[in-house]
């Protein structure tokens, strides 16, 4: 038995897992399937989302790289208490390859982590994008789901990952700036750049009914004043006390807590995902980085 078979009859079993789709390991994607994720404004939570949604998916068998794409404002390592020796700013200096940078996370995860307090690499130059490229080979890390956490905005890398990534998922919450910024972030992809196709998943509601009513408050907008958009709701986080405690402990809390009510949403979120077609076919890491370079 394959450990992605394995792995799917021990989640059939796991009763906390009860009602969840699970896929056969032979109709798992050979492909890379490259998500980001994204917000309007900080403070929603959203690298915590996608530390918590790479936790779900690898438990689901998944092969699972994370990248932390916030590369001037680096906060994957700290959510889950690493310290990594290099990050992606020695891969764009030329100083180090992918494969030195590389760090272990929960499960089988790999992350590549970015780093703090360097403006310098908040826009992204040409000789720099040639660097991804020039390190294709370097790449052999064997993969699934590629999840990019940018950050948060529109600035140019924010809108540069989104660009290159198959699918995109943006992370709202119930305040108005939220939804004011998450909408002009859409928009800019939208009317700039052509993008129709977007996930919305709300955070921090009381529950999924509350979840839904923030999708419906931007999707009116976005179907009134941007014709022709496409927004799934991909599902919402619940408010629940036991994620400021994993962040303290510096966690994931489906590591933590699997049982707490936002693991269950976790779980259920990626299992959407997987039982969910992408819109664009899955190709190789190689495909994701020559889509960088056109950017």
């Amino acid at each position: 038995m394959d450990q992605a078979l394995g792995l799917r009859s021990d989640l059939m079993r796991d009763k906390s897992w009860k009602g969840l789709h699970v896929e056969p390991a032979s109709q798992v994607s050979q492909g890379v399937r490259v998500m980001s994720v994204s917000s309007g404004k900080g403070g929603v939570g959203k690298s915590n989302i996608v530390v918590n949604l790479a936790v779900a998916l690898d438990r689901l068998g998944l092969r699972v790289m994370l990248m932390d794409a916030d590369l001037g404002l680096a906060n994957i390592d700290l959510l889950l208490g690493l310290t990594p020796r290099f990050n992606v700013g020695h891969v764009l200096a030329g100083t180090k390859r992918f494969r030195e940078v590389l760090v272990k996370g929960p499960g089988n995860i790999r992350i590549l982590p970015a780093s703090s307090g360097m403006q310098e690499l908040t826009k992204l130059t040409d000789d720099q994008k040639l660097h991804f490229l020039e390190m294709l080979d370097e790449v052999d890390v064997e993969m699934d789901v590629m999840l990019i956490d940018t950050g948060a905005g529109i600035s140019d890398t924010v809108l540069y990952f989104n660009l290159a990534a198959q699918e995109r998922i943006i992370v709202i919450t119930q305040e108005p700036t939220s939804l004011t910024d998450a909408y002009a972030l859409i928009k800019v992809l939208y009317t700039k750049h052509g993008e129709r196709h977007f996930k919305i998943v709300a955070n921090g509601v009381d529950d999924e009914k509350s979840g839904k009513m923030v999708f419906t408050k931007i999707s009116k907008v976005a179907d009134h004043f941007l014709d022709g958009l496409s927004l799934d709701f991909l599902g919402s986080i619940p408010k629940d006390t036991f994620i400021p405690q994993s962040v303290l402990q510096q966690k994931a809390l489906l590591e933590l807590y699997p049982k707490a009510p936002a693991s269950k949403a976790f779980l259920r979120m990626a299992d959407q995902i997987q039982r969910q077609a992408p819109r664009v076919n899955p190709g190789s890491i190689q495909f994701f980085w020559k889509r960088l370079m056109n950017v």
